[in-house]
Protein backbone atom coordinates (compact mmCIF):
# COMPACT_ATOMS: atom_id res chain seq x y z
CA UNK A 1 0.00 0.00 0.00
CA UNK A 2 1.27 3.25 -1.20
CA UNK A 3 1.93 5.77 2.06
CA UNK A 4 3.27 8.87 0.67
CA UNK A 5 3.15 10.69 3.99
CA UNK A 6 4.35 7.31 5.67
CA UNK A 7 5.05 8.56 9.79
CA UNK A 8 5.71 12.21 8.66
CA UNK A 9 4.29 14.50 10.98
CA UNK A 10 2.56 17.60 10.02
CA UNK A 11 1.80 20.60 11.77
CA UNK A 12 -1.80 22.05 10.53
CA UNK A 13 -3.31 25.74 12.20
CA UNK A 14 -6.76 26.47 11.51
CA UNK A 15 -6.66 22.81 12.76
CA UNK A 16 -10.46 23.24 14.28
CA UNK A 17 -11.63 24.77 10.46
CA UNK A 18 -13.64 23.43 7.10
CA UNK A 19 -10.63 22.44 5.36
CA UNK A 20 -8.76 21.37 7.89
CA UNK A 21 -11.18 18.44 8.52
CA UNK A 22 -10.27 17.03 4.94
CA UNK A 23 -6.68 18.07 5.12
CA UNK A 24 -6.35 15.97 8.27
CA UNK A 25 -8.50 13.19 6.91
CA UNK A 26 -6.02 13.03 3.90
CA UNK A 27 -3.07 13.11 5.67
CA UNK A 28 -4.09 9.71 8.08
CA UNK A 29 -4.92 7.91 5.16
CA UNK A 30 -1.72 8.99 3.64
CA UNK A 31 0.08 7.52 6.80
CA UNK A 32 1.09 10.69 8.34
CA UNK A 33 0.05 12.13 11.49
CA UNK A 34 -1.56 15.39 11.63
CA UNK A 35 -0.96 17.92 14.43
CA UNK A 36 -4.41 19.77 14.40
CA UNK A 37 -3.46 23.25 16.41
CA UNK A 38 -6.63 25.45 16.75
CA UNK A 39 -7.32 27.94 18.91
CA UNK A 40 -11.00 26.25 19.57
CA UNK A 41 -9.52 22.90 21.24
CA UNK A 42 -12.74 21.56 21.21
CA UNK A 43 -12.81 22.03 17.32
CA UNK A 44 -9.71 21.19 16.75
CA UNK A 45 -10.70 18.14 18.56
CA UNK A 46 -13.66 16.93 16.78
CA UNK A 47 -11.35 17.36 12.84
CA UNK A 48 -9.15 14.56 15.04
CA UNK A 49 -11.37 12.46 16.11
CA UNK A 50 -12.74 12.33 12.29
CA UNK A 51 -9.51 11.96 10.68
CA UNK A 52 -8.61 9.47 12.78
CA UNK A 53 -6.92 8.01 15.38
CA UNK A 54 -3.08 9.25 14.53
CA UNK A 55 -4.63 12.64 14.17
CA UNK A 56 -3.82 15.05 17.48
CA UNK A 57 -5.23 18.14 18.50
CA UNK A 58 -4.01 20.82 20.42
CA UNK A 59 -4.86 24.50 21.83
CA UNK A 60 -2.91 27.34 20.31
CA UNK A 61 -3.07 31.25 19.92
CA UNK A 62 -0.74 31.41 16.63
CA UNK A 63 -1.17 35.82 17.41
CA UNK A 64 1.14 34.60 21.12
CA UNK A 65 4.89 34.36 20.07
CA UNK A 66 5.71 32.57 23.73
CA UNK A 67 2.48 29.64 22.92
CA UNK A 68 3.81 29.34 19.25
CA UNK A 69 7.28 28.48 20.73
CA UNK A 70 6.03 26.06 23.16
CA UNK A 71 3.95 24.11 20.75
CA UNK A 72 6.66 23.38 18.56
CA UNK A 73 8.30 22.83 21.88
CA UNK A 74 5.70 19.98 23.25
CA UNK A 75 5.08 18.60 19.84
CA UNK A 76 8.53 17.77 18.84
CA UNK A 77 8.95 16.09 22.94
CA UNK A 78 5.47 14.33 22.07
CA UNK A 79 6.39 13.04 18.51
CA UNK A 80 10.05 13.45 18.08
CA UNK A 81 9.86 14.82 14.63
CA UNK A 82 7.98 17.64 13.06
CA UNK A 83 8.01 17.99 8.99
CA UNK A 84 6.28 20.28 7.73
CA UNK A 85 4.03 22.81 8.67
CA UNK A 86 0.82 24.14 7.22
CA UNK A 87 -0.48 27.84 7.62
CA UNK A 88 -4.41 27.03 7.48
CA UNK A 89 -5.81 29.28 9.86
CA UNK A 90 -6.99 32.80 8.48
CA UNK A 91 -10.14 35.34 9.65
CA UNK A 92 -12.33 35.01 6.50
CA UNK A 93 -15.85 37.11 7.69
CA UNK A 94 -18.87 37.62 5.67
CA UNK A 95 -20.68 40.60 6.84
CA UNK A 96 -24.71 41.35 6.62
CA UNK A 97 -26.57 44.87 5.47
CA UNK A 98 -26.36 46.94 8.55
CA UNK A 99 -29.91 48.03 10.22
CA UNK A 100 -29.21 51.54 8.26
CA UNK A 101 -29.03 49.77 5.16
CA UNK A 102 -25.04 50.79 4.71
CA UNK A 103 -22.96 47.44 3.39
CA UNK A 104 -21.00 47.23 7.04
CA UNK A 105 -18.56 45.46 4.68
CA UNK A 106 -17.98 47.79 1.93
CA UNK A 107 -14.26 49.60 1.82
CA UNK A 108 -15.28 52.84 2.48
CA UNK A 109 -16.69 51.80 5.96
CA UNK A 110 -14.40 48.52 7.03
CA UNK A 111 -13.72 48.49 10.44
CA UNK A 112 -9.91 49.25 11.18
CA UNK A 113 -9.93 46.36 14.08
CA UNK A 114 -11.77 44.27 11.37
CA UNK A 115 -8.13 44.54 9.44
CA UNK A 116 -6.13 44.73 12.08
CA UNK A 117 -7.30 41.03 13.18
CA UNK A 118 -6.76 39.46 10.20
CA UNK A 119 -3.07 40.81 9.43
CA UNK A 120 -2.76 39.82 13.25
CA UNK A 121 -3.99 36.18 12.58
CA UNK A 122 -3.54 36.19 8.65
CA UNK A 123 -0.13 36.95 8.22
CA UNK A 124 1.40 37.14 11.53
CA UNK A 125 0.25 34.74 12.78
CA UNK A 126 1.57 32.58 10.02
CA UNK A 127 5.15 34.71 10.32
CA UNK A 128 5.02 33.25 13.78
CA UNK A 129 4.67 29.73 13.73
CA UNK A 130 6.87 29.45 10.79
CA UNK A 131 9.58 31.42 12.72
CA UNK A 132 8.97 29.11 15.52
CA UNK A 133 9.54 25.88 13.27
CA UNK A 134 12.22 27.41 11.89
CA UNK A 135 14.93 26.13 13.63
CA UNK A 136 14.18 22.73 14.06
CA UNK A 137 13.80 22.72 10.21
CA UNK A 138 17.16 24.39 10.19
CA UNK A 139 18.78 21.96 12.71
CA UNK A 140 17.34 18.68 11.26
CA UNK A 141 18.13 20.20 7.79
CA UNK A 142 14.79 18.92 6.40
CA UNK A 143 11.41 20.80 6.42
CA UNK A 144 8.71 22.43 4.29
CA UNK A 145 6.25 24.96 4.29
CA UNK A 146 3.16 24.99 2.94
CA UNK A 147 0.87 28.26 2.91
CA UNK A 148 -2.88 28.09 2.05
CA UNK A 149 -4.05 30.75 -0.03
CA UNK A 150 -6.84 31.65 -2.26
CA UNK A 151 -7.56 32.77 -5.88
CA UNK A 152 -8.74 36.25 -4.34
CA UNK A 153 -5.08 36.46 -3.87
CA UNK A 154 -4.18 36.73 -7.06
CA UNK A 155 -7.42 38.13 -8.20
CA UNK A 156 -9.85 41.11 -6.99
CA UNK A 157 -12.89 39.62 -5.58
CA UNK A 158 -16.07 39.61 -8.24
CA UNK A 159 -18.50 41.04 -5.57
CA UNK A 160 -21.45 40.10 -8.14
CA UNK A 161 -21.37 36.94 -6.61
CA UNK A 162 -22.58 38.51 -2.87
CA UNK A 163 -25.52 39.74 -4.80
CA UNK A 164 -28.97 38.45 -5.55
CA UNK A 165 -29.73 41.22 -8.25
CA UNK A 166 -26.28 41.89 -10.07
CA UNK A 167 -27.51 45.47 -10.86
CA UNK A 168 -27.44 46.40 -6.85
CA UNK A 169 -25.10 47.01 -4.16
CA UNK A 170 -24.14 43.54 -2.69
CA UNK A 171 -25.35 42.44 0.90
CA UNK A 172 -22.59 41.33 2.01
CA UNK A 173 -18.63 42.08 0.18
CA UNK A 174 -15.73 39.90 0.68
CA UNK A 175 -13.72 41.84 2.57
CA UNK A 176 -10.25 43.88 1.75
CA UNK A 177 -8.61 42.76 4.39
CA UNK A 178 -8.97 39.41 3.19
CA UNK A 179 -7.35 39.39 -0.58
CA UNK A 180 -4.68 41.48 0.59
CA UNK A 181 -3.79 39.18 3.44
CA UNK A 182 -4.01 36.09 1.24
CA UNK A 183 -2.14 37.79 -1.39
CA UNK A 184 0.62 38.41 1.20
CA UNK A 185 0.84 34.44 1.56
CA UNK A 186 2.47 34.40 -1.61
CA UNK A 187 5.35 36.98 -0.83
CA UNK A 188 5.94 35.08 2.49
CA UNK A 189 6.52 32.01 0.53
CA UNK A 190 8.82 33.58 -2.08
CA UNK A 191 10.91 34.95 1.22
CA UNK A 192 11.38 31.83 2.42
CA UNK A 193 12.09 29.75 -0.77
CA UNK A 194 14.82 32.45 -1.22
CA UNK A 195 15.91 32.54 2.07
CA UNK A 196 16.53 28.58 2.69
CA UNK A 197 18.56 28.26 -0.68
CA UNK A 198 21.46 25.70 -0.25
CA UNK A 199 19.43 24.09 3.04
CA UNK A 200 17.59 21.85 1.56
CA UNK A 201 14.17 23.54 3.45
CA UNK A 202 11.14 24.26 0.98
CA UNK A 203 8.35 26.45 1.15
CA UNK A 204 5.38 26.33 -1.50
CA UNK A 205 1.39 27.91 -1.95
CA UNK A 206 -1.75 26.03 -2.64
CA UNK A 207 -4.43 28.36 -3.97
CA UNK A 208 -8.00 27.75 -3.84
CA UNK A 209 -11.19 28.61 -5.38
CA UNK A 210 -14.23 28.50 -3.68
CA UNK A 211 -15.00 25.26 -2.02
CA UNK A 212 -19.04 24.12 -1.34
CA UNK A 213 -20.11 24.13 2.04
CA UNK A 214 -23.71 25.28 2.22
CA UNK A 215 -23.67 27.93 0.16
CA UNK A 216 -27.41 28.77 -1.26
CA UNK A 217 -28.52 27.76 -4.81
CA UNK A 218 -28.43 31.56 -6.01
CA UNK A 219 -24.60 31.18 -5.04
CA UNK A 220 -23.63 28.57 -6.48
CA UNK A 221 -25.36 29.44 -9.81
CA UNK A 222 -23.86 32.87 -10.04
CA UNK A 223 -20.24 31.17 -9.34
CA UNK A 224 -20.65 28.39 -12.18
CA UNK A 225 -21.46 30.97 -14.59
CA UNK A 226 -17.98 32.36 -13.83
CA UNK A 227 -16.23 29.45 -13.58
CA UNK A 228 -14.79 27.55 -16.30
CA UNK A 229 -15.34 24.45 -14.98
CA UNK A 230 -19.36 25.30 -14.37
CA UNK A 231 -19.02 24.28 -10.59
CA UNK A 232 -17.35 25.04 -6.76
CA UNK A 233 -15.06 22.46 -5.85
CA UNK A 234 -16.15 20.05 -4.11
CA UNK A 235 -14.57 19.68 -0.67
CA UNK A 236 -13.07 16.25 -1.45
CA UNK A 237 -11.27 18.02 -4.01
CA UNK A 238 -9.03 20.00 -1.53
CA UNK A 239 -7.40 16.78 -0.27
CA UNK A 240 -5.07 15.39 -2.63
CA UNK A 241 -3.29 18.53 -3.66
CA UNK A 242 -1.95 19.31 0.04
CA UNK A 243 -1.01 15.49 -0.13
CA UNK A 244 0.96 15.98 -3.29
CA UNK A 245 2.83 19.02 -2.11
CA UNK A 246 3.50 17.44 1.17
CA UNK A 247 4.64 14.13 -0.18
CA UNK A 248 8.34 13.48 -2.30
CA UNK A 249 6.15 13.74 -5.68
CA UNK A 250 6.88 17.54 -5.02
CA UNK A 251 10.31 17.78 -3.95
CA UNK A 252 11.75 19.83 -6.68
CA UNK A 253 8.86 22.20 -6.23
CA UNK A 254 10.03 25.47 -4.10
CA UNK A 255 8.67 29.06 -4.56
CA UNK A 256 5.61 27.63 -6.48
CA UNK A 257 1.89 28.15 -6.54
CA UNK A 258 -0.27 25.62 -6.96
CA UNK A 259 -3.58 26.81 -8.07
CA UNK A 260 -6.64 24.39 -7.64
CA UNK A 261 -9.17 27.14 -8.71
CA UNK A 262 -10.98 25.39 -11.75
CA UNK A 263 -9.55 27.62 -13.73
CA UNK A 264 -11.35 30.72 -12.34
CA UNK A 265 -7.64 32.94 -12.61
CA UNK A 266 -7.27 31.85 -16.36
CA UNK A 267 -9.94 33.90 -17.62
Amino acid sequence: MNLPLKNQVILITGGGGFLAAHFARAIVAAGGVPVLADLDRAAAQRNAVAAGEAADPIGLDITDEAACRAAVSDLLARHGRLDALVNNAAIDPKFELADSGAPTAAFEEYPLEHWKRSLDVNLTGAFLITRAVAQHFRNTQRGLVVNIASMYGLVGPDQRLYSPDETLPPPRYKPVDYTVTKAGLHGLTRYLATYWAGTGLRANTLTFGGVRRGHDEGFLGRYAKRSPLGRMADPVEVEQPLVFLLSDGASYMNGANLVVDGGWTAW
